[in-house]
């Protein structure tokens, strides 16, 4: 059942997720060196969440689907499956389009953000938004490998 794209997916995941806590430090206080910086790491991290999600992809349909989400959905944990994986699908689903649309932000209005405060709160948001979103899936796969977990010990038993 434990599979390493597991761990490469939340690992590439979170590591997204703290890049954009970055940015969003980086932005706090505006410099252009900074957001030069902001920029790269935006960059970086979008690479980062789309590669979690083409991993999680590949795990979802040729393991999870297959394998896990039979066993979740007839443990004693089947909400697990239900409510997480249902809403964690939806929000894996447009993470990266946000982190690209942060980054693409930085990079068209870098010399603003200095200057544009209201822009430079709407790019604080954005990235508060997409670090709560990420840390959130994480939970969320935690939970539903929880559910899986104690469907097989149930199993066992």
């Amino acid at each position: 059942m434990v599979h390493a794209f597991i761990g490469a997916h939340a690992a590439l995941g979170e590591l997204g997720a703290i890049g954009f806590l970055w940015v969003l430090i980086e932005i706090l206080n505006p410099t252009p060196q900074r957001v030069r910086r902001a920029k790269i790491v935006a960059l970086v991290s979008v690479i980062l969440l789309l590669a979690s999600w083409l991993v999680g992809g590949w795990y979802y349909v040729n393991v999870y689907s297959l394998d896990v989400k039979p066993i979740i959905k007839e443990g004693p944990r089947p909400w697990a499956h239900f409510i997480f994986t249902e809403t964690k699908e939806h929000v894996f689903m447009f993470l990266p389009f946000l982190a690209l649309l942060a980054y693409l932000i930085i990079a068209r209005f870098e010399t603003q953000i200095t200057k544009d405060k209201k822009l430079k709160n709407g790019l604080v948001w954005l990235c508060i938004l997409i670090f709560l979103l990420a840390m959130a899936r994480g939970i969320m796969g935690y939970i539903i490998s929880s559910g899986a977990r104690v469907a097989l010990e149930a199993r066992v038993l």
